[in-house]
């Protein structure tokens, strides 16, 4: 049953694309890469929401009715708090609480980007030598920072417009189902260049769209999740309970979008590198026989560790990956005669077996494959 599994996932492509790009996702332990810019992000979130507000009151104080509107466009992008920190008195802080707020927001978002540079660099296995030092590091991470804020003040203004966000109400009307259709373009366009810049190589546009649209289509999902949650859950929670419902939902939301995020990158790296089709079995055992696609991956993991330009690294597969197939084989010219040996007559000698195994789909590519184009 799980041969023919493997041979019919290997011979169609759509079942054999998507294994591939899970099969790379817990590779590269996409839930760690996630996870890790989940803390950074539920860090930042306090924080940015003290100084936005500090600073709307202040540019906004003579209108107040603009403040509240566009604190709750803002707020709506992130549902689970959104509700929850709709007064902006409830945001607002001394201005020690602002100078710290800041210092934390800085480090937050800041660590948001230095992590999603560092997923980027582990789903494209760019060696590490190659990877920005500390210093470009933090100056690309500015840079992805002031990418995902745009992104953040434009679907505002757009919520604002189209009046999305009045009295709580989704899809109040063509122009919120449009501003909706236009955050979305916006999204996938940001998801494009902040994925084109984490990465430590030269990404073209072709390369990254795939993942970028659904990137910005789970975003989406995960932020209608994210408003039922809190309709649902934290509205109705008590005193008490309503606390930890917030702060675990938020982690959650958090951690679903950012996996999703990662997904993304995923499908962009098993399209570009033709990373599929992968053994069924190859992330439970030894015994298989792994494809062209599993034996890229698995030296582009190796090749990723290399840490100075003058390392030599070589990758070699005993039998050429096909494990399981030596391993019967071997099994083959140990097994005694069916019978048993007769006596006084020597035992027919074994004739040699040789076994050519055919390369998988695939061998002859090339292991990285342009992206450029």
């Amino acid at each position: 049953m799980t041969e023919w599994l493997d041979g019919f996932q290997r011979r169609h492509r759509w079942a054999s694309f998507p294994l591939g790009v899970v099969y790379k996702f817990f590779e590269d332990q996409g839930p760690y890469l996630a996870a890790l810019i989940t803390y950074y992000g539920f860090l930042s979130m306090f924080p940015l929401l003290l100084l936005s507000s500090s600073v709307l009151g202040f540019v906004l104080q003579d209108n107040p009715d603009l403040q509240q509107r566009i604190l709750d466009s803002a707020l709506s992008q992130f549902p689970i708090i959104g509700e929850e920190l709709s007064d902006p008195e409830a945001l607002r802080g001394s201005v020690a609480a602002v100078l710290v707020g800041a210092v934390v927001a800085i480090y937050g978002t800041l660590g948001v980007a230095q992590a999603l540079q560092h997923a980027m660099n582990v789903a494209w296995s760019i060696p590490r030598h190659h990877r920005p030092n500390p210093f470009r590091a933090r100056l690309r991470s500015l840079l992805l920072v002031a990418t995902a804020g745009v992104a953040v003040v434009t679907t505002t203004i757009l919520s604002v417009l189209a009046g999305s966000t009045e009295d709580g109400q989704m899809f109040a009307g063509p122009l919120a189902i449009l501003a909706v259709v236009a955050a979305f373009a916006i999204n996938a366009a940001v998801f494009v260049a902040v994925f084109r810049i984490s990465a430590a190589t030269t990404l073209s546009i072709r390369a990254v769209l795939p993942g970028a649209v659904i990137g910005a289509l789970i975003w989406q999902l995960v932020q209608i999740f994210g408003t039922v949650y809190a309709r649902t859950v934290v509205a109705n929670a008590s005193a008490t309970y309503g606390v930890f419902a917030l702060v675990l939902g938020l982690m959650a939301w958090i951690f679903l979008a950012t996996s999703g995020v990662v997904l993304g990158v995923e499908v962009n790296v098993v399209r570009a590198k033709h990373l599929y089709p992968r053994a069924l079995l190859t992330l439970f055992t030894d015994n298989v026989d792994l494809t062209g696609a599993d034996r890229r991956a698995y030296t582009d993991a190796v090749i990723a560790q290399r840490h100075k330009a003058f390392q030599s690294i070589e990758v070699d597969f005993e039998d050429e990956g096909q494990q399981a197939t030596a391993r019967k084989l071997a099994a083959q010219a140990h097994r005694p005669p069916a019978g048993g040996e007769q006596r006084g007559v020597a035992p027919p000698a074994s004739p040699t077996t040789s076994a050519s195994v055919a390369e998988c789909d695939d061998d002859t590519a090339t292991r990285n494959e342009d992206t450029t184009r």
